[in-house]
């Protein structure tokens, strides 16, 4: 599918008007943004035709070497990132791929999910894009309104999960009596962490492919000395970049202290079970070893012959199982 956006001017701003084209209609020449979702090969003719770039594949966006996913051909210059989405095959999110395609004042992305932050962009841009009627609609503004987007999400993630984390953190350490539902607890404690663990570093992923974006695009600002604004939204968008980086780093560690913390707690309930059993082991041996004496099958065994044989025995094992447990009562053992 080909989604064509246009800038409309109004009263006070300057919007972006966003609408499918079929492929048997002509690509406006004031198109500014060409966005192209899960595009057919006949689409991508089209496209390469009007734009005079060369639509990369689903498998060329899936490299991860750098000189693959930035680099300059016949004018163009292509970028491409992974931005956290909800992936079609699968219910957990995932990184899509996304290219931005920059050739003089045309935006070509292609992409092959729907990722939350593109939605969010359209729809501010179909309102207000630009402060007034006198600023430029060009590719280069809208890629940065993209990037932006990307990492206010990224950001929106980031935060849900920080607090996702504390109520777990809070969780871990509460004192519970039941043991079955302490143990339960921390088998969700575990999975739980293994969740979030694995989205904060897709989140992180992400971020660090935006940020070779945006140091790309710095340089390149700077060489062909672009508008100052426009150098000015990408230095503070880096600086965002950055701090959220920082951020998924510092949630990522948190992680790793309650994962430690929690695998801590499972050992001392297996530590108090074990020793459970070996102060039960203790007890019972000293009874264990009158009744295997008095057990045995001599001739002569001077206690068989008295009457209060029996009594006495039993009264042994007592007391020698008692004085065991009360010694460990003692010592604060138990």
């Amino acid at each position: 599918m080909i989604f064509i956006h246009q800038p409309v001017t109004g009263p006070g701003q300057t919007q972006l008007e966003r609408r499918a084209l079929e492929l048997q209609d002509p690509i406006p020449d004031d198109t500014v943004w060409l966005d192209l979702v899960r595009p057919s090969r006949e689409e991508e003719l089209k496209v390469e035709g009007f734009s005079g770039i060369e639509v990369p594949t689903r498998e060329e966006m899936k490299d991860i070497e750098p000189s693959e996913l930035l680099y300059v051909e016949d004018g163009a210059r292509y970028m491409t990132g992974r931005v956290l989405s909800k992936v079609s095959d699968s219910d957990e999110p995932g990184l899509a791929g996304i290219t931005f395609v920059l050739r003089g004042n045309r935006l070509v992305t292609v992409r092959y999910e729907e990722p939350q932050a593109f939605r969010m962009y359209t729809q501010r841009a179909g309102r207000t894009t630009g402060n007034g009627p006198t600023r430029v609609v060009s590719g280069e503004s809208i890629l940065a309104g993209l990037i932006e987007a990307v990492i206010d999400r990224a950001a929106d993630v980031l935060q849900l999960q920080g607090e996702r984390i504390d109520r777990l953190s809070r969780k871990i350490f509460e004192e519970q009596d039941d043991p079955s539902a302490r143990n339960t607890a921390m088998q969700e404690t575990l999975r739980a962490l293994g969740r979030h663990n694995d989205l904060i570093s897709k989140q992180r992923e992400s971020l660090v492919s935006m940020e070779r974006i945006l140091l790309s695009l710095s340089a390149t600002y700077r060489t062909n000395k672009a508008p100052r604004e426009l150098r000015e939204d990408i230095r503070s968008t880096l600086r965002d970049l950055q701090s959220l980086e920082e951020h998924a780093t510092f949630l990522s560690t948190k992680i790793n202290f309650l994962l430690d913390a929690t695998l801590g707690l499972v050992n001392l309930e297996q530590n108090n079970i074990i020793k459970l059993f070996s102060v039960m082991a203790v007890v019972f041996m000293p009874p264990t070893l009158i009744a295997s004496i008095y057990g045995m099958n001599f001739k002569t065994m001077p206690e068989l012959e008295l009457p209060f044989g029996y009594p006495m025995a039993v009264l042994m094992m007592i007391v020698a199982a008692v004085l065991p447990y009360a010694f460990f009562r003692w010592k604060r053992w138990l």
